[in-house]
């Protein structure tokens, strides 16, 4: 792995940040697979389409533009939805097909997944698609051979790695800032803060919710004006939305992660899009920003 090589943003300008979503419906998450069958989501009630046109007012509202890392599933179900992105002038990427982890998958079951997944998109929108993030971030250490995987399909990026330590996921000792992960492939990491020498959240996910707004904008400035670095943020539309229906049976850990402060969502997001300047994760780690 080679080191990052994004130069720090001049003093005068303020660094572009990069606006990630993962399009993925409430019952899609990692964490109800135990209690939800893929088998059953054509049975359950979709909202995903209303919470997505949210996301977009909103960026319209602020002049921001994002990057979408959308399920194949997802595409092949709302293929207008897709198309809307991409009009809206956001960038649509992969998040793979059916939300699997990477690292239960075979690689070559793996690559036929992404691949099969991007063909879907650029089908869908007629632009290339070049970037793809694993669900539940399930790319690292224990499954190195999936970035050659990534690769190999045709990927210019992945954002599949949050330096981090988390009981589902996560890479704590894995570089902080964009790198060549292989040749030819630059991986992405989720924001962190780094303090007594630990990596802290600082990009969003179920951090944005449960802890004060004051929290990720004090480590956004941070990763901006210590760093010198931009900062990559990601959501998921089902945070928007307090009225989802409740999935019984989880433990409570899971249900105080998945369902505290979705009512304040919106607004918080809302703050984050006026406090910082945002664009789409190509543009800012592969095109140098505006």
């Amino acid at each position: 792995m080679t080191a990052a090589t994004s130069a720090p943003a001049a003093a005068s300008r303020p660094i572009v940040n990069a606006l990630s979503v993962d399009v993925e419906d409430y019952f899609q998450v990692s964490a109800f697979e135990k209690r939800i069958s893929p088998d059953d989501w054509e049975q359950l009630p979709c909202r995903v389409e209303r919470n997505v046109e949210r996301i977009l007012a909103l960026c319209d509202a602020h002049g921001a533009k994002a990057t979408f890392f959308t399920l194949g599933w997802i595409a092949q179900r709302y293929p207008g939805l897709v198309r809307r992105v991409a009009d809206a002038g956001h960038e649509v990427a992969s998040h793979g097909h059916a939300h699997r982890r990477a690292h239960d998958q075979h690689p070559d079951e793996f690559l036929r997944d992404i691949a099969r997944t991007k063909a879907l998109l650029e089908d869908l929108t007629g632009r290339a698609v070049r970037g793809y993030r694993a669900p539940s971030f399930s790319v690292g250490p224990r499954n190195p051979w999936a970035f050659e995987c990534i690769a190999k399909a045709g990927y210019r990026y992945s954002s599949s790695v949050y330096p981090i330590r988390h009981d589902h996921y996560g890479a704590p000792d894995a570089p902080r800032f964009p790198h060549e992960i292989v040749a030819g492939l630059l991986e992405v990491p989720v924001a962190t803060v780094q303090l007594m020498k630990r990596n802290w959240p600082a990009g969003g996910g179920g951090y944005f919710r449960l802890l004060p707004y004051e929290v990720s904008r004090w480590s956004i400035a941070r990763i901006n004006g210590v760093d010198g670095q931009p900062a990559i943020f990601y959501f998921h539309p089902w945070e928007l939305d307090p009225d989802q229906p409740r999935i019984g049976g989880v433990p409570v850990r899971t249900r105080v992660r998945h369902y505290l402060n979705l009512h304040r969502t919106e607004s918080r997001l809302a703050r984050l899009l006026r406090d910082f300047r945002w664009d789409r994760v190509d543009r800012v780690f592969l095109d140098g920003g505006h």
